[in-house]
């Protein structure tokens, strides 16, 4: 039985692919891009902004590597003011790692929005010896695990710290034969 995501940590962007519309409230706006896909809704999202603000408020970042998204994000986090957003489009497993990076920093969650382009791919992080497996796998499917080989349940549960899902061992009631 799946649980409604409303009493998960999992963020509904992080299971279907969304795009919500641009955070008009703010006065200044941080948006990043993780994959090529995310550029058509960046330009959605510089549209909407264009009806209620300058375009000079408006700082653009296609990033090639989460290393170039974390350096875009510090950048533009050092010269921000009150009022300003951070809206991230891409895989929403590398959105989920720059949320968390973004949440390290300070950032609020009322400032963030994410637009997620893609979902089948999750990071998946072992409780049992802490290795971070980047598999295509669903939430409540098992995976084996790269560092232990122990069979990972993906359980509905994301670390807001590290942006990764909770995997543990699915077949830890079953003796050995």
């Amino acid at each position: 039985m799946k649980p409604d995501l409303d009493v998960t940590s999992v963020p509904g962007w992080a299971v279907v692919p969304t795009t919500p519309p641009a955070d008009t409230g703010g006065r200044s706006w941080t948006v990043i891009t993780l994959d090529s896909a995310a550029i058509a809704v960046a330009r959605e999202w510089q549209r909407q902004i264009a009806s209620v603000a300058a375009q000079s408020a408006v700082r653009v970042h296609r990033a090639a590597d989460m290393a170039g998204a974390v350096t875009a994000l510090r950048t533009d986090l050092e010269d921000a003011r009150v009022g300003w957003r951070l809206m991230v489009a891409g895989p929403a497993h590398a959105c989920l790692a720059l949320r968390a990076e973004a949440v390290a920093l300070g950032v609020a969650d009322d400032e963030m929005t994410f637009a997620s382009t893609e979902v089948a791919a999750r990071s998946v992080q072992c409780v049992h010896c802490s290795t971070v497996n980047h598999v295509v796998v669903d939430l409540e499917d098992v995976t084996q695990c790269a560092g232990c080989c122990r069979n990972l349940l993906v359980y509905y549960h994301v670390s807001r710290r590290r942006g990764t899902y909770l995997g543990f061992m699915a077949d830890a009631e079953e003796l050995p034969a």
